[in-house]
This record gives C-alpha cells, structure tokens and sequence, in this order.
C-alpha cells in the first residue's frame, strides 16, 4: 500500500473533518487549559508547514511542522483517519516532518502530547523514533496532563 503525503493548503474538507476530530478527541482526553491542538485557521500559519497523507486518493493521515526559531522545530497536528489505523501512516508522517527538519537545520525537534491512556500510541510512535522527555518549551507550562518529548537532531 503506497501512502503518498504532500504539502497540503487546508482547503480540502476532508483535511477539516480529521482536524475536528482531533480536536473533539483531545478534548475527550484532556480538559480545556490541556489542550494544545490546532484548528485550522491556527495551522493556516506561515511558520507552519503541513501535510496530508493519502492513500488511494482518500486522506489517511495529517501532521504539521512548526518553526519555534531557527534552530526548533515542533511537531503539529499529528493525526491518522481512523480507517487507516496500523497500515503505516503515521510513520511516514513522522519520517517526512523529520527529514524537512533536518533540512531546516534544526538542531531540535519537540512536541507536546496528552498523558492520557488514549496517547499511548503516539506516545510510543515517538520513542520509537527517539523522542525523550524534556522541560516544557516555546509557550507551554508544565501541567499534569502534558508531555513534552524532544529529539536532537
């Protein structure tokens, strides 16, 4: 099965309905304060860069790279159409969000994700790929619900 992810612009309804899930769905995890994810007037951001995967021409997936400076990037809107659990998506994802940092230059990537058992798989889909703890960055304050996971590049 071949997942294709391209630049995408947000203007395709599908992109919108995977993002109100996903913001529906941290909401039923976490409480409001918690809650980091973006909408997607937020993601419509020039120091943000964001992708759809797709497989078969139907949206399998999204994720979005964010320039915190010049030397960090943060990992954005990760989410998998929940159709296309387990067939790879988020991995290619998380492959092309690290490759365009590492042709940023970045020196550091990180990310905020829930605690919540629902961020399990996420959670482990980072550590697989390195990510270790770390200290709250950029704007976020340390909170019982948060996870900040970092990866030197």
């Amino acid at each position: 099965m071949y997942i294709s992810v391209q630049l995408d612009d947000l203007s395709d309804g599908s992109i919108n309905k995977l993002l109100e899930a996903h913001l529906k769905e941290m909401y039923r995890h976490s409480p409001p304060g918690s809650v980091h994810a973006l909408n997607p007037d937020e993601l419509n951001d020039p120091k943000i860069t964001f992708w759809g995967a797709r497989i078969d021409g139907v949206l399998a997936g999204c994720g979005a790279l964010k320039e915190i400076n010049p030397a960090l990037g943060e990992i954005k809107s990760m989410k998998t159409n929940s159709l296309f659990l387990r067939k790879g998506v988020a991995r290619v994802l998380i492959e092309r969000i690290l490759e365009e940092a590492k042709q940023r230059k970045y020196k550091e990537i990180k990310l905020e994700t829930g605690r919540a058992e629902a961020f399990a798989p996420a959670i482990a889909l980072y550590r697989r790929y390195g990510f270790e703890d770390c200290d709250p960055f950029s704007h976020y304050k340390n909170n019982p619900f948060s996870l900040f996971l970092g990866k030197k590049l």
